[in-house]
């Protein structure tokens, strides 16, 4: 059985308990007052109902195997003796209640049990016909057919409960594997981001270090320059990864194009940067990531000497060279970008052609903040001891 409870469980709990209990005590205290002669008639029954109430309570805890087993041989025992010696027609109703209760549940054999118990009620009471033959139709009413009838009643009325109970408890369940999906999906989402920041830094950092060893003889104040610039760039990044992980931090795409071309200069990489309109904002944070995951992965993957980037109110284009041949040219961080982006309407594609590799993010319907601006075209080239810089946007 399951420990843990839901709050649709538990307020399932709540009306079993307020609405079953009171209609059970009702039902049963009406019996024992008509039938019960003498009290050691009426502890038998009072015991008997009081059965009833404990499996019914168990049953509305989602607990009921605990004492199934023991209600079922207690309450079973209590009609053959209220049929021949206590002449009491109410004898059947703990049992009535308890299997009612007890058969649904079984794992199989589920109808003939049910059957087995409606046999039962109905013939232990046509024993009655042994001790008081002489009013037979007062007998089959009294002792068989409305036991028997009562029984099926409850039988019938507690399959299809079992059946809601079953959607119910599947419907939590849905909701539980929903749940973990979804903190699983922002795991995913997390770590994503953290490489994105962490892993773009490292290269940049890369890239200023062996700059600046360089740099160390030939020019020392260019060279303690870059390493103030590398100071700056770590505390960036550790306040960007704060910024994470209190879930403050936004990409801003202008200034992801400007580092990545400073960023390619600086390794010597020919850049240019055409800018034919400005996508919208509730897109440009996503066109920010593919750009960071790309230029990263040029510069770990590829050997180019020209990059590039077309920005368009569609989205963004970056063609490289120098890509190194493969089958398969999807790389891992474009992969979970392409599903970050198709939750977004958005398609990522990536196409390797003669030594040419082409990143494309796009969407189908993207409303301009502003309307586009006339095509302006940046390009420029560096040499790796060039005086490129890295911007602060840069991760």
């Amino acid at each position: 059985m399951r420990t843990r409870r839901t709050d649709a469980q538990k307020q399932l709990r709540a009306l079993n308990l307020s609405t079953g209990i009171p209609v059970i005590i009702a039902a049963g205290a009406l019996q024992v007052a008509m039938d019960a002669s003498s009290w050691w008639q009426t502890l038998i029954l009072i015991g008997n109902l009081l059965l009833a109430v404990l499996a019914f309570e168990r049953w509305a805890a989602h607990d009921l195997t605990r004492v199934a087993v023991p209600t079922m041989i207690l309450t079973a025992a209590v009609w053959p003796p209220a049929v021949l010696v206590l002449d009491s027609p109410s004898g059947y109703y703990g049992f009535a209640i308890v299997a009612a209760h007890v058969v649904p549940m079984l794992p199989r054999l589920r109808i003939p049990a049910a059957a087995a118990m409606i046999g039962y009620v109905g013939g232990v009471g046509a024993l009655r016909l042994l001790v008081a033959p002489w009013d037979v139709s007062d007998l089959l009413i009294a002792y068989i057919l409305v036991p028997t009838g009562v029984t099926l009643v409850m039988a019938g009325f507690m399959f299809p409960n079992k059946g809601f109970y079953d959607v119910v408890a599947e419907l939590e369940e849905a909701r539980e594997r929903e749940a973990e999906l979804a903190v699983t999906r922002e795991r995913v989402r997390f770590a994503g981001d953290l490489h994105d920041i962490q892993g773009h830094t490292l290269h940049v950092v890369k890239l200023k270090v062996a700059l600046a060893q360089r740099l160390v003889r030939a020019d020392p104040a260019r060279a303690e320059e870059e390493l103030r610039e590398i100071h700056a760039l770590v505390a960036e990044t550790i306040t960007q990864t704060k910024e994470l992980a209190y879930a403050q931090r936004r990409l801003n795409l202008s200034a992801e194009l400007e580092n990545a071309r400073n960023l390619f200069e600086a390794a010597g990489i020919r850049v240019v940067v055409e800018r034919a309109a400005e996508p919208g904002t509730q897109v440009s944070e996503l066109l920010g990531q593919v750009l960071r995951e790309t230029t990263t992965n040029i510069l770990r993957h590829a050997q180019a000497t020209e990059v590039r980037i077309t920005l368009s109110g569609a989205g963004i284009t970056i063609v490289n060279d120098g890509a190194r041949a493969t089958s398969d040219p999807e790389l891992r961080g474009l992969s979970t970008l392409r599903q970050r982006l198709a939750d977004e309407d958005g398609e990522l594609t990536v196409e390797q052609r003669d030594g040419s590799f082409t990143t494309a993010a796009a969407f189908p319907v993207i409303s301009a903040d502003s309307p586009p601006s006339a095509d302006a075209r940046v390009s420029g080239s560096a040499r790796v001891s060039g005086g490129a810089r890295v911007s602060g946007g840069a991760r």
